[in-house]
Parts: C-alpha cells; sequence; structure tokens
C-alpha cells in the first residue's frame, strides 16, 4: 500500500520538469499492489443506524456514500455518461454503465397496491454546461444547471394516489415550448397519443393537467421545465441511518416515500461505487495499472503503455464483477422481492464485445494519453484522483507536452456563486479551472485569519478557486507569481 501511495503522490509532480522521475515511479509500482488480491478498500456495513455527532452521517457506511450516495442533487453527469455509452465515439455501451448509472421504475400498474408490472428507466446525464445535447431529453433540458442553478433539478415524490399537476403556459417562452412539451408527455407514455382522455391529460393551451396515476414517479412541480427530471434519476441508496422507512437491512435501494416501500415502487438502484455497503477504495490494482500506462505513455514506450492500459481496464472489470457477485442474491432484492438489476453481475458476452469494440483501443499505435486517463476516469469514479489528474493536464486546454487534448469535450460549469468572479480568458488560462477549494468560512478564515493570510494573502478571494497548487505549476515561481 505504501509504495503504491508513493507512485501516486509521486505522479502529480508530472508538471515538474525537475522533480518528476518516471523510473522511480516505475520503480515504487514494481514494489506496489500487483493484482485484485492486493487492493485495499475499507469496507463498510449498514447494521447499524448510529450517525456522525457533527454531520449527521450515517458512520458504518462508505464514506462516498456520505458524500453523493444520499440526498437530493447528486446525478450523474452528461459527461461521465457520454464516456459510458460512447468512449472513443464507438456507440459501444460500457457493460459497467448499468451498474454506474442508476435507473427507476417507470410505467408502474399496481394491483392491490403492489407493483405488478413496470419498466426500467435508465438515467440520461445532467448537462452541465452545454447550450446543445446529443440525449433525447425533456423539454429545458439544454443547459439544464442554467436555468436554476444545481437545485433546478428537481426531486421525485411518489403518488400514492391519482395526483392532479397543472403547469402554467402563460409566459412567452412558456407558450413557445407548449408544443414540445406536449410531445414529450406523449413520448414518455404519460399521457395518450391522441391526447383525448380526460382522466389523463387535459390542454387549454395557456394549462396543462397531467394526471399521474397511483405508482407513478413523479415532480411535484408545476415548472413544466422541472416535469422531465424524472429522466435525471438519483444517485441514491438508502442505509439504515437514512431510510426514513422500515427498511431492513439488507435492501439499499431508495424509496422515496414509506407508501413507496410498501408498494415495493423503486426510484433508485443506486451506484456501484457509492452504496452505503460499497468498499471505500483506498489503493486499487487498476489504478497502479493507469499510472503506470501514464507512465510509459511520457516515456515514449507505447507498448508497454497499451498493455499496462489494458491490464487497467480488465482489473477494473474483475474488481467490479467480484463484487456483483458478492451482491447477488443477498443484497439485490427489493421490497416487492423484484432483484435490482444493477445490483448483479455483468454478462460476460457484453464484456467481451466491449473490449473487442473500437471503444477500446485494439493495439499500441491506436493509443492516446486520453484514451489512458478517461478509462481510468471511468475506473476511479468518484476518487479525488480524476481531479487531481485533470489538473495536472488541464482539463481539456490541450496545452500539456505533445498529448493533444485529453479529456474533450470538458468544459467549466456555470456553477459559480456570481459570474463576476470568473477568472481566465480562455481554457488555456491557468487561472480558468477550478483547482483548488476554499477553506472553510468560519474555522479558517474567521477564527484563523491572520496565520491563513499569512500564508496565502489571496486566500479569502472570491476567486481563490481558480489558483493552482504547488505542484500543479510547472515551476516555483509561477507557484510563488500566483501568491504575490
Amino acid at each position: 500500500m505504501c509504495w503504491g501511495l508513493k507512485a501516486r503522490y509521486m505522479l502529480k509532480l508530472s508538471k515538474k520538469t525537475d522533480l518528476y522521475n518516471a523510473d522511480s515511479i516505475l520503480y515504487c509500482l514494481s514494489k506496489g499492489p500487483q493484482s485484485n488480491a492486493d487492493n485495499v478498500v475499507e469496507q463498510n456495513f449498514n447494521n447499524n443506524a448510529n450517525t456522525d455527532y457533527l454531520e449527521g452521517d450515517p458512520i458504518s457506511a462508505n464514506g462516498n456514500y456520505d458524500f453523493a450516495g444520499y440526498g437530493s442533487n447528486q446525478r450523474i453527469t452528461e459527461y461521465y455518461y457520454n464516456l459510458l455509452t460512447n468512449m472513443r465515439g464507438a456507440g459501444v455501451v460500457d457493460p459497467r454503465m448499468p451498474k454506474i448509472v442508476p435507473a427507476s421504475m417507470a410505467n408502474v400498474q399496481l394491483v392491490n397496491g403492489k407493483v405488478s408490472s413496470y419498466t426500467w428507466l435508465r438515467s440520461i446525464g445532467v448537462n452541465s454546461y452545454n447550450t446543445t445535447d446529443k440525449n433525447p431529453a425533456p423539454v429545458g433540458f439544454t443547459n439544464r444547471l442554467v436555468k436554476g442553478g444545481a437545485a433546478s433539478v428537481a426531486t421525485v415524490t411518489y403518488a400514492s394516489a391519482a395526483t392532479n399537476v397543472i403547469y402554467p403556459f402563460t409566459s412567452s417562452t412558456a407558450v413557445a415550448d407548449h408544443p414540445a412539451f406536449v410531445a414529450s408527455l406523449i413520448a414518455a407514455g404519460k399521457v395518450p397519443k391522441n391526447g383525448s382522455n380526460p382522466g389523463d391529460f387535459a390542454d387549454s393551451g395557456n394549462y396543462v393537467r397531467v394526471t399521474y396515476k397511483p405508482g407513478s414517479v413523479y415532480i411535484a412541480s408545476t415548472n413544466y421545465i422541472q416535469a422531465g427530471d424524472t429522466a435525471y434519476v438519483n444517485l441514491r441508496s438508502n442505509s439504515l441511518a437514512t431510510t426514513g422507512v422500515a427498511q431492513p437491512a439488507n435492501d439499499v435501494t431508495w424509496y422515496p416515500t414509506l407508501a413507496a416501500y410498501n408498494a415495493g415502487v423503486v426510484a433508485s438502484t443506486g451506484s456501484f461505487q457509492i452504496r452505503p455497503i460499497s468498499d471505500m477504495e483506498l489503493l486499487m490494482y487498476h489504478e497502479m495499472c493507469f499510472i503506470k500506462a501514464e507512465v510509459y505513455m511520457r516515456k515514449g514506450d507505447v507498448a508497454n503503455a497499451y498493455a499496462a492500459y489494458k491490464a487497467g481496464i480488465q482489473a477494473h472489470l474483475d474488481y467490479m464483477q467480484s463484487k456483483l457477485n458478492q451482491w447477488k442474491g443477498s443484497w439485490d432484492k427489493t421490497s416487492a422481492g423484484i432483484a435490482n438489476p444493477d445490483m448483479n453481475p455483468m454478462d460476460q458476452t457484453a464484456i467481451n464485445t466491449y473490449l473487442a469494440s473500437n471503444a477500446v483501443a485494439q493495439n499500441a499505435g491506436t493509443l492516446t494519453m486520453s484514451d489512458i486517463m478517461l478509462q481510468k476516469w471511468i475506473a476511479m469514479g468518484v476518487s479525488i484522483e480524476n481531479w487531481n489528474d485533470m489538473r495536472r493536464f488541464n482539463f481539456s486546454a490541450g496545452n500539456v507536452g505533445s498529448f493533444g487534448v485529453v479529456y474533450p469535450g470538458y468544459q467549466r460549469g456555470p456553477l459559480f456563486t456570481g459570474q463576476a468572479q470568473l477568472t481566465g480568458g480562455s481554457p488555456t488560462d491557468p487561472r480558468y479551472w477550478i483547482r483548488r477549494f476554499a477553506l472553510p468560512p468560519t474555522y479558517e478564515i474567521q477564527y484563523n485569519f491572520i496565520h491563513t493570510t499569512a500564508l496565502n494573502a489571496h486566500a479569502t478571494d472570491p476567486n481563490i478557486w481558480s489558483m493552482p497548487v504547488w505542484w500543479d505549476a510547472a515551476t516555483d515561481n509561477e507557484y510563488y507569481g500566483y501568491l504575490k
């Protein structure tokens, strides 16, 4: 573990020509994890309702669950979704996709208050910065977060009885969106195609009324832009400490209400890395493989880089499959006795097809640094190492070495408090990208102001987020220049 961590930390020096040493990293890797048997994980449990004294987070659950697996605002981004469905432009779905991207029940039919029939609705990705999108999506999807900030993607609720929602179309923008909104309802099966059934749907032109049937998962908002937010399935799972319903320990599926739980209607199947019972991945063999691939690529040894790249993909697939096999039969049943498909093993044929497809570089001659880092992105998931890597490569600026754009299509999002604080005129400007967090305003800024500002005079600046940390600057002079 220590040798593997040392390799990870030494890799962060890749911008510093006087400190980066490829052969030293390879030496550390030779003494680090050599297979999945050497993975270092924190095993987690769902066996009590105890919570942290300060934050109220579950104590026995996976830390990543505390960060991203419960609450109302966690969704898959469109960027991550596209990596899992269109890597290298191949149009091939990654077998890991349905284990990472959650689904909810849709088109539910209840019999005697219980789920009788349903379909699984796989989440689409939230478009957090683009002005156009490639996914079929509800009205208002374009620049979805710009519509109203991070909370603008609404959380679903459950219709235990037939529920009417009336959507006004009175502004000029809403009137223009009206035909597309009705078409989206029809496409989603929420109203009859001819719109003639007054029990389900009514359209006066200025107002649209939709009746959500019992068993529906819907958005309890009269804002027509949010009506289609059921397409963005929450990443949420449930632990004993957060469930709010009488849910047994071996069911970590998310139900939004007790009525939904009793009916067996699932609002989210959860996501592989952030369930309360998921492993907290501390140091993994697949990370070592991708570090090796990057280092060899920097050395110009493409053959060894390719071998490590393929080994990293296989190692992550094998690790996931092993965990999914552990969950099958013990953790995958919903309250209605229905298997949660996202906690079952991947199909081996799908794995073989993916590995043989153009989504994966098929020879050393076609391998790029982008191939390595994007596969590492998928494997590392919510790990902060993905952010560390992106900073080292300047995100999608394409100005590090001769590697080109390593994270194609990635853009700076709009979610800053105060657009006037945006820094940097273009992606090639180091101050354009998010490079650090601000210090806690109470404990550090308020109570430790003198020492904090002595270390960095800009620590209290609103745009401190754009200042590179020391290892993210090519030279000491560059870094100290930021501190002036």
